[in-house]
């Protein structure tokens, strides 16, 4: 029988952490949330050998075992066994060989833990081009630890590594000895703590002392602690900045015998000489503009095939189950109801993979940082900074995962603003329903044979939401009060060729979310707008019904378009059709009609909701093979005018940009603020400013 055990994957930021973890487990591999925690947890599963079947846990990269930021705690619980839901068996820690010195401080720190450990050394091609050589024999017997050599990106060394995992694991194998003399930096401290909790090595013993709030529930034993820490006089601001000092004397020692590191300025690295062209004050940003441009171009230059291909499938589709099923009540509701809103799902698949691939192609390379880099002082005007500019960026795939990545940020006034205006950022929930409505209402032109003016469009749509939400940030800077002090400081990534394998694995995942996440709440919409669609109050429909049979008897050789006034009038006069009527005279400003208003209902539990409605509504006011978009189009008012003029469209993207239309990012914004004050107040103030400037836009427009 396998044995089960745990593995965690730990490492500073960029060490190539991520690449290992995808290299490990492939599209074996989950995300969810740290217990009570928003941090994010990465889980996989892999076979070691015939012996181990192994959870790979991918714990959130910090820089030493002293936490500051609220992913840095969930890494720290973990490896001070603090942590109920994890234990680690082994430690498998990545250490960038290109920037070793920084590397060692966090491994030598875990070392000294006493969990078992396996030193992974990753960058090694770059450290070849810095000229950095490495004894790795040597450097094993100072750590006293494996290290293996390997490149995720090219699966080299995983095997091996795979090997010495299973290893270590199978004889539990500890360091010899302690990375530095850990009792020596408060000895009375440690021994009185040890001696009614014997389970705790030296080092594990000092953390204790400085953090047992965090890392013991038991307030009788955190009350014996605070006891010992003033008996002993445990200063625990000295005694960690004396364990930095010397751990960092020993680190030197071991650099020295076993690490070549050449004269930095003999060799220029590629990464310099593209970054003075990328991050130039004048040249950076327009870069900047076109790498956005082709971005958003690229959504429609791709996609439309594949899109065109999927609309007309389900059309057909449609078509085939009308002529073929009986005319029943489960028919109706198989067709339009099941089959519409999985078509108002699909066809907007091939852009969500798109963006996200786009975007993990960014990340990949190493340019997204340069982002954060070149934004940093604009941001600084409108109350943020550089780190807001990664959630914010996040905020064009979706705003859940967004707002909860501004737990990088450390200073409270800068958090709040970039949590206040991420949703304005257009995530791709508003994709599809600014795709179908710049389908229906731009002309499909090219300027120059490749410029797209619905590719424009849209880009403009995007930096419009980008435009107000740091306009907002602007406003919203002067009326929270917090005073505190701001740093700015990144590490910029070097540059790397794209993971094709990684971009492959996130435009499966994003998708496979968005169906079946976005796609169970579509659905479940769609099958209740259809009852509400084909169901009313009393026997008005049954009146309708008997009114146009009668219509129908007298006047045969009108049958169809009788058939299309009455279907249209018994959606009039169903639930939806009320429910729409009612709220009409709110948004008739606006220049939308009942239709519209009954997917501003529905879709204020998600966006993408929209175009489910959409499908569902006339899917049950026509039953012919004609397109969504077809069926949108060829919509009239009752006066003759087209329901989805240029004025309308305009109006209704506006307010899908700016109107806070997802419950999932209310939750979490409570979350993250630990109070419903700031969701509240973010769903009055964009559902106002979504209002407002749908109006204005109208009026200018109509």
């Amino acid at each position: 029988m396998q044995q089960n055990i745990n593995i965690v994957l730990v490492g500073n930021p960029n060490s190539g952490k991520s690449t290992l973890f995808n290299s490990l487990t492939g599209l074996n591999q989950k995300t969810g949330n740290f217990p009570g925690v928003t941090v994010d947890k990465k889980t996989g599963k892999i076979i070691l050998n015939d012996e181990y079947t192994t959870n790979v846990i991918d714990l959130p990269g910090t820089y030493s075992l002293y936490p500051r930021r609220a992913d840095e705690w969930v890494a720290y619980k973990v490896l001070m066994n603090a942590d109920e839901e994890i234990i680690p068996d082994v430690v498998l820690l990545i250490a960038d060989a290109s920037n070793l010195k920084r590397n060692l401080l966090f491994c030598s720190q875990i070392i000294d833990t006493k969990i078992p450990v396996v030193v992974a050394l990753t960058m090694n091609d770059l450290a070849a081009k810095k000229g950095i050589k490495i004894d790795i024999e040597g450097l094993e017997t100072d750590l006293g630890v494996p290290v293996v050599e390997i490149n995720p990106r090219k699966a080299k060394g995983i095997q091996e590594l795979k090997k010495i995992i299973a290893l270590v694991a199978k004889q539990k194998s500890l360091s010899k000895r302690n990375f530095i003399d850990n009792k020596s930096l408060a000895p009375e401290s440690v021994q009185a703590v040890q001696e009614f909790l014997p389970e705790l090595n030296d080092y594990n013993a000092i953390h204790y002392l400085i953090n047992h709030h965090q890392l013991i529930q038991d307030t009788i034993v955190q009350d014996k602690i605070n006891q010992v820490a003033q008996a002993t006089n445990f200063n625990a601001t000295k005694t960690q900045a004396e364990e930095v000092m010397q751990r960092y004397q020993r680190i030197r020692s071991i650099m020295q015998k076993n690490v070549f590191v050449p004269d930095p300025a003999e060799k220029k690295l590629f990464s310099d000489r593209v970054d003075n062209i990328l991050l130039h004050r004048k040249w950076g940003y327009l870069i900047l503009l076109a790498v956005l441009f082709v971005l958003f171009q690229s959504i429609f230059w791709l996609a439309q095939y594949p899109m065109d291909l999927i609309e007309y499938s389900f059309a057909q589709l449609t078509g085939f189950f009308s002529n073929t099923l009986p005319n029943t009540w489960w028919s109706n509701l198989f067709i339009n109801g099941i089959v519409a809103g999985l078509g108002g799902i699909v066809i907007f698949v091939p852009q969500i993979m798109i963006l996200f691939g786009l975007i993990t192609i960014l990340e990949d390379t190493g340019y997204m940082a340069r982002i954060s880099f070149l934004s940093d002082k604009l941001m600084r005007k409108v109350g943020l900074n550089g780190k807001s500019v990664m959630p914010m960026i996040s905020g064009f795939a979706c705003a859940v995962p967004a707002i909860m990545s501004t737990r990088n940020i450390e200073n409270k006034k800068e958090r709040l603003l970039t949590i206040l205006v991420t949703p304005l950022m257009s995530c791709s929930a508003r994709l599809p329903v600014y795709t179908i409505l710049i389908a229906l209402a731009i002309p499909e032109k090219y300027y120059l044979g490749f410029l797209s003016l619905q590719g424009l469009v849209m880009m403009g749509l995007y930096l419009m939401s980008t435009f107000m939400a740091l306009l907002v940030s602007f406003v919203l800077k002067w009326f929270i009060k917090i005073n505190e002090k701001s740093f700015f400081i990144l590490e910029l990534p070097l540059y790397r060729n794209p993971r094709w394998k990684n971009v492959g694995i996130v435009m499966l995942e994003k998708s496979k979310i968005f169906v079946v996440e976005a796609g169970k709440i579509i659905m479940m919409i769609s099958l209740v707008l259809w009852f509400l669609s084909n169901y009313g109050p009393g026997n008005r429909m049954q009146k309708v019904e008997q009114h146009y049979e009668q219509l129908i008897a007298q006047n045969p050789t009108q049958t169809d378009s009788l058939e299309k006034i009455a279907s249209t009038e018994k959606l009039e006069n169903s639930y939806a059709g009320i429910l729409g009527q009612k709220i009409e005279p709110v948004i008739k400003p606006l220049g939308y009609d009942w239709k519209i208003g009954i997917a501003l209902i529905t879709s204020f539990a998600a966006r993408e909701v929209f175009v489910g409605t959409m499908a569902t509504l006339y899917s049950v006011e026509e039953n012919d093979k004609l397109s969504l978009r077809e069926k949108m189009q060829a919509a009239t008012k009752p006066d003759g005018t087209k329901v989805y003029t240029l004025a309308t469209a305009l109006s209704l993207m506006m307010f899908y940009m700016l109107a806070m239309q997802c419950m999932s990012t209310l939750a979490v914004v409570k979350r993250e603020t630990k109070t419903w004050k700031w969701p509240i107040f973010q769903f009055i103030y964009m559902t106002v400013l979504a209002y407002v400037v749908s109006w204005v836009v109208y009026q200018i427009f109509v």
